[in-house]
């Protein structure tokens, strides 16, 4: 086989995934910048396809996934595409987040090492593409969140169970104000695991090529990971300060994982009102914006489920998430969220119910219930599908 080859791409004129190979390495690139590399429901069911085909391949040594552009690598899945379909009553957006969730948990299972470059806007379902991956890299560029409640949404594509790295009062100001993670926070929040200028990404491919056919032997897989960080790994450049050192103890002061949401913003408003540190002022000022603004229901449902995920396994936290997206689509907040922020965009959102106050117990269990019996739940059988 060439050091470079090509494999397979989309037969569309300008296609969403692209697969090439390099040195028995098959990169595969999402293609399409100009919506900061969305996913769509065709780049879901081809990356799956391509991920299955690297999978049986024994030319295929590791998978790199990065994205066409340098602004993002991926900004989540196509949210004007489900909210148009969610509008006209038709399950396809159900199918998409199933599809989704399968590829997600295939990467976090897959036998060969993935290399997942997050350089830029990672969000949404562009983390639960790359949290899976045995080697995640990020840069200068890197802007990691977890927007979800903004939008009448909850944090999913197995979020639940990769934000349990953290510690969980970081988790949950990380889910439930949608705060944006550079490149050294996520390493500091083992959400990364190394560091490279973004500009020595465009040379990976001439190092991936020099790398002996020894070193890429899939029966040593130990040298075999060794000489793939060391394709990206080249220098020891510092990361820089992680802004979130510095807010550790105030996160650890309001997100208390003891503490309902409600119990949280009246903490803020009231030491703000107090005026008890300036110095924070700003930072608690912004942070209580984000918590009124977003979906009250979704933001209660969200601490629920993060509490709830770091006792479960991969698997359950995939069917808890699906079966809270089901409902929050079906009778929750995310129609109104979208229609306020991406598609009216008067970012006016009119929630139910309206404020935090109004949320009731009952009606944050009602979505953390399953609309599924296990035995026919859409995700059942994913262990078995991805051991």
């Amino acid at each position: 086989m060439n050091a470079v080859t090509e494999k397979t791409s989309l037969a569309y004129d300008e296609p969403g995934v692209l697969l090439r190979v390099v040195n028995r390495v098959a990169i595969v690139t999402l293609n399409r910048p100009q919506a900061l590399n969305a996913l769509s429901h065709d780049m879901v069911n081809t990356l799956s396809g391509v991920l299955r085909r690297c999978r049986i391949d024994d030319d295929i040594v590791a998978v790199v996934l990065k994205a066409s552009g340098d602004k993002a690598f991926c900004a989540g899945g196509d949210v004007r595409e489900l909210y148009r379909r969610a509008r006209e009553k038709s399950l396809g957006w159900l199918q998409f987040f199933i599809d989704e969730y399968r590829l997600d948990y295939a990467v976090h299972k897959f036998p060969k090492p993935v290399i997942a470059i997050l350089d830029g806007v990672t969000m949404g379902g562009g983390m639960g593409l790359g949290q899976g991956a045995w080697l995640r890299v990020v840069t200068e560029r890197t802007r990691m969140a977890m927007p979800e409640a903004r939008i009448g949404l909850v944090p999913d594509v197995g979020a639940t169970s990769f934000l349990a790295k953290m510690p969980i009062e970081m988790a949950l100001y990380f889910t439930l104000t949608g705060y944006s993670l550079s490149g050294a926070d996520a390493l500091l929040w083992k959400l990364a695991d190394i560091y490279v200028p973004s500009a020595q990404l465009s040379t990976f491919e001439e190092r991936l090529v020099a790398v002996p056919p020894a070193n890429l032997d899939p029966t040593f897989p130990d040298r075999l990971k060794r000489s793939l960080k060391a394709v990206f790994d080249v220098s020891a450049t510092d990361a820089g300060s992680a802004s979130t050192r510095a807010l550790v103890p105030r996160i650890r002061h309001y997100f208390e994982p003891k503490a309902g949401v409600a119990d949280i913003v009246r903490k803020l408003s009231s030491d703000l009102k107090a005026d008890k540190d300036r110095s924070a002022r700003p930072w608690m000022e912004k942070t209580l914006t984000a918590l009124e603004q977003h979906s009250p229901t979704m933001l209660c449902v969200t601490r629920e489920i993060m509490l709830r995920g770091r006792g479960a396994s991969l698997g359950e936290c995939f069917r808890m998430e699906l079966g809270c997206v089901d409902k929050a689509i079906k009778e929750g907040d995310f129609i109104e969220g979208v229609r306020a922020h991406l598609v009216d965009k008067d970012h006016k959102p009119r929630w139910a119910p309206a404020s935090l106050w109004e949320v009731r117990a009952e009606r944050v269990q009602h979505f953390l219930a399953s609309p599924w019996r296990l035995a026919e739940h859409p995700l059942r059988d994913i262990e078995s599908l991805h051991p």
